[in-house]
């Protein structure tokens, strides 16, 4: 899979590309990530690349002509184009996925007040956020989306089966994790681990992963999407609950 970011500060990828599991995929060649400086696509004197906006207003907006021009220099026909926007969708796991099957990635990082609305129009398919706040660039954002949908590719983990076990990839938060030593400070490991028992295991987990989304993230929890084990975990959940009020 090839990423490529456009942005006005290439510096501020130098630490989270050149470390942990991004590292590792670029290493493997299962990644390609290019970072694209789209001030070196601005054709005028000073290569400036924000404008004053129409109409009045605060702060400045970025032209649509560097994006453009940078655009049409990278795209390929199998290209997705993405605005890191505020006022984009909300980026959760399962945009992670759908991303995560493409193969190429264009992001652009947006910057002061906006970016001028031809391009949002015209070659932007995807505007995404990471939620409800104000920062300052697409950078950290950008870096977010790269995270997650690199983590997704096949073979970058050690085991794919570690992604799919993960909070959020079923829909719910993933159960509690444990190791070494298995008595610390008086305090214990659940028996059912260390039983060697794997459905009990497999069982234990289910339902502690119910039970946290319940708990903490009721909102995710969507019963009739559980299975029948599932839903019998639930009511057992809400009852020892009840009883216990």
């Amino acid at each position: 899979m090839k990423f490529h970011v456009l942005t006005l500060f290439p510096a501020m990828f130098q630490g989270p590309l050149t470390e942990s599991i991004i590292k590792r995929a670029q290493d493997k060649e299962l990644v390609q990530i290019n970072i694209v400086n789209f001030r070196d696509f601005a054709f005028n004197k000073h290569n400036t690349v924000d404008d004053y906006p129409y109409g009045g207003g605060a702060g400045m907006v970025l032209q649509a002509e560097p994006i453009f021009n940078a655009v049409e220099a990278i795209k390929k026909p199998q290209s997705k184009v993405i605005l890191m926007c505020p006022q984009g969708v909300t980026f959760n796991q399962q945009l992670a996925t759908r991303l995560s099957q493409e193969e190429e990635l264009i992001i652009i990082c947006g910057h002061y007040e906006g970016i001028d609305e031809r391009v949002k129009e015209n070659i932007v398919d995807y505007e995404i956020s990471l939620g409800d706040f104000i920062l300052t660039g697409g950078e950290l954002p950008a870096m977010v989306v790269m995270d997650s949908v690199v983590r997704l590719l096949p073979g970058v983990l050690g085991q794919d089966k570690s992604s799919k076990e993960e909070s959020f990839n079923q829909g719910l938060l993933e159960y509690p994790h444990y190791t070494r030593p298995a008595l610390f400070r008086d305090m214990t490991v659940p028996e059912v681990l260390l039983s060697g028992n794997h459905e009990a295991i497999r069982k234990w987990r289910k339902k502690e992963s119910i039970r946290r989304t319940f708990l903490k993230r009721p909102e995710l929890l969507v019963q009739e999407e559980l299975d029948a084990e599932g839903r019998k975990m639930l009511e057992e959940i809400k009852g020892a609950m009840e009883e216990n009020d």
